[in-house]
């Protein structure tokens, strides 16, 4: 069974940064797309940055530019790398993996991060 395990959330500034981790469990983190969402109070949870198991990235118009996501599979973890916040940042980030053979979906518990002064 799959767990992940997200940390790095908290309170920051307009203009900081932050860096979000997801641990994964299990053995199939190598074959596992990876992502990051976010869901505001009142909105629809959506994705924010995704890569792949060969490490090819996409982001929300959002936050390109801002947003870096990144993996390392000796370590089975994911990393959204997020500068420049805004208070429309401000949302619960939740960590997902998808193991790309069968399509089996896992979710974190989710991380709050809050964007003010």
């Amino acid at each position: 069974q799959v767990q992940l395990v997200e940390s790095g959330g908290g309170l920051v500034q307009p203009g900081g940064s932050l860096r979000l981790s997801c641990a994964a469990s299990g053995s199939i983190f190598d074959i596992s797309a990876m992502g990051w969402y976010r869901q505001a109070p009142g909105k629809q949870r959506e994705l924010v940055a995704g890569i792949t198991s060969g490490g090819r990235t996409n982001y929300a118009d959002s936050v390109k530019g801002r947003f870096t996501i990144s993996r390392d599979n000796a370590k089975n973890t994911v990393y959204l790398q997020m500068n420049s916040l805004k208070p429309e940042d401000t949302a619960v980030y939740y960590c997902n993996q998808v193991e790309v053979l069968h399509g089996y979906t896992y979710w974190g518990q989710g991380t709050q991060v809050t964007v003010s002064s």
